[in-house]
């Protein structure tokens, strides 16, 4: 298996937090705007005080996203400068990363939260995986 691959669903992950960030403020501009709010409302507490969910979720979702992935992003750099990189790995990866665009898109629209819940352990699981089994792997070596 090519090691460079594990760089897929790595730069999948980048682009959900850039599309996220994207749709966050696509939300963001128009409340501010619509509202008239002057600068004084857009302090963190003030803002998230004002803001509705639709406003509200998709940047409580970009915090996430600089959460649990950055592990993610750890582990894969881990894989790749170890030369373990495995079709087992590659899939736990994407995986990871298909719960975790799900998760954005719950969060970020109807917020049903107990289904964000378990796409975000799912996604969790397999992040896990790939951390104990790497984390085997540097101490049996």
């Amino acid at each position: 298996m090519e090691q460079i691959e594990i760089f897929k669903p790595v730069f999948a992950m980048m682009a959900l937090t850039v599309i996220v960030w994207v749709y966050m403020y696509s939300q963001r501009i128009p409340f501010i705007l619509k509202n008239d709010l002057d600068v004084d409302q857009l302090g963190p507490a003030e803002f998230a005080r004002l803001s509705p969910p639709r406003v509200a979720n998709p940047s409580d979702n970009l915090k996430n996203l600089f959460e649990m992935p950055t592990l993610f992003y750890v582990v894969c750099l881990y894989l790749f400068a170890t030369q373990q990189v495995d079709l087992l790995y590659l899939s736990a990866a994407w995986i990871f990363i298909a719960f975790r665009a799900l998760h954005s898109a719950v969060h970020c629209t109807f917020n049903l939260v107990i289904m964000r819940f378990w796409l975000y352990c799912i996604s969790c699981l397999m992040l896990f995986f790939m951390i104990l089994r790497g984390g085997a792997s540097a101490f049996i070596e």
